[in-house]
């Protein structure tokens, strides 16, 4: 039996992947994010639509490290002081929730690990796809039940 070739993994095929996720219908934004500190790597769509910047005195939270290398994604333009603090702050929660969640994994079993989270709203649903490098958030809309 003839094996399948899997296909290699290059920066031209995450780029179109993204650029095709982007695309799909009820896709909000996505964020990539560091999977060493949770630095906002770059992102896609309107992410202060998803959740509005807040002042930074009114969380108390210190913010995420900022992305090393490349800012945002040329996608959209997110260089915008607000789109920056809201994917800075969301990112910041989403690594927070990863953690804990990476957390309740390890306390069940030691041995397993998480591959996919999946949060769902009233208003949208947040996908969190862990890869080696990266974090993956997708923010789309809910499907109607």
């Amino acid at each position: 039996m003839a094996e399948k070739a899997v296909p290699s993994i290059t920066p031209e095929s995450i780029e179109e992947a993204l650029h095709r996720l982007s695309k799909k219908p009820g896709v909000k934004a996505w964020l990539m994010l560091d999977r060493n500190d949770g630095a906002v790597l770059r992102t896609n769509g309107q992410v202060s639509t998803v959740r509005p910047a807040r002042s930074p005195s009114s969380n108390g939270k210190t913010s995420l490290p900022s992305p090393t290398g490349g800012s945002f994604s040329t996608d959209v333009n997110a260089n915008t002081n607000n789109e920056a603090q809201a994917a800075q702050e969301l990112a910041g929660m989403v690594w927070s929730f990863l953690g804990m969640a990476g957390s309740l994994v390890g306390e069940i079993d030691d041995e397993d690990e998480l591959k996919l989270l999946r949060l769902r709203t009233k208003k949208q649903e947040i996908v969190i796809v862990p890869e080696v490098k990266y974090l993956l958030v997708v923010v789309h809309d809910t499907p109607p039940v």
